[in-house]
């Protein structure tokens, strides 16, 4: 299990989308860990006050803030270079993602802006941090987060499903390259739930029944990581693991059993999903 080989020979963890929410949750808990942390985000107060409240939380972990567009290869490249002259990289959290609205035929900025910083966020890290991190050859962990909305694909935001859909293939090629390659260094693909984080705030004040916190969220993602998981799909107060599975294998039904594209939305077939959800719920 590379992860906790990776923490228990310490180093430095990298995080982007480090300066709220779930990023700045899971730099906190990598520092009660023992490792230092690299925060990365855009420059502004949220970002230096992350750093701070790390910096002064007791751990005794080194923090280092570097503000970093992801969608911008040579700023990660930089990013890169901040850390590893930091000290070794022992876990590379891709996590920096934008949510804006999106049509099949509308919305071309939007479309860019969202490929740009949840896909191409990642690629970047990838590629300015993994040719070192295998070089290293010490144990280390990369963790891409996904969504739900990259698995199973619901209607309503196209763009932001295609760019998490893209992080699916994009880290289970390098889980398999890695493997491939010898490598000391496991993937991950991360998948929250419904998280009440600093974006719902904005129009949602108070916290949905049904929501996790980022706390709950990324403390079930660690501990998935620590076992060996590859496919890390969180729950919440809502959805069990066994309705997230039903989900999953409803919209693989769909290739397999000829079924209209997103059956689960159809009319058509609106009985019969609610049967499969309602058995996986115990209904």
């Amino acid at each position: 299990m590379s992860y906790s080989d990776a923490i228990a020979r310490g180093g430095l963890a990298v995080v982007t989308g480090a300066a709220s929410g779930v990023g700045k949750v899971a730099a906190q808990r990598f520092a009660k860990a023992g490792l230092g942390v690299v925060l990365a985000d855009l420059a502004g107060d949220a970002l230096d006050a992350a750093r701070a409240e790390i910096a002064a939380s007791g751990t005794g972990a080194p923090v280092l803030a570097v503000a970093t567009d992801v969608s911008d290869a040579a700023q990660v490249a930089a990013l890169a270079d901040a850390a590893f002259d930091a000290g070794e990289v022992a876990v590379l959290m891709n996590n920096a993602g934008i949510a804006r609205p999106s049509g099949s035929w509308e919305g071309a900025e939007n479309w860019r802006a969202i490929m740009d910083v949840n896909l191409f966020g990642v690629v970047n890290g990838v590629q300015s941090f993994l040719p070192r991190m295998v070089a290293a050859g010490r144990p280390a962990a990369v963790i891409n987060t996904g969504s739900k909305q990259g698995i199973t694909t619901p209607p309503g935001n196209p763009a932001y499903n295609v760019s998490k859909a893209a992080v699916k293939a994009a880290t289970e090629m390098l889980a398999h390259d890695l493997r491939q390659a010898g490598a000391p260094i496991s993937a991950h693909l991360f998948v929250p739930g419904f998280t009440y984080t600093g974006m719902i705030a904005g129009f949602m004040p108070e916290k949905p029944a049904a929501a996790w916190t980022s706390e709950e969220t990324v403390d079930y993602m660690l501990a998935q990581v620590a076992s060996g998981a590859f496919y890390v799909m969180c729950p919440d107060n809502d959805v069990t693991p066994e309705v997230d599975q039903a989900r999953v294998a409803w919209a693989a039904g769909d290739i397999i059993g000829g079924r209209p594209a997103l059956s689960r939305w159809h009319p058509d077939f609106a009985d019969a999903y609610a049967a499969h959800e309602a058995q996986a719920r115990g209904d």
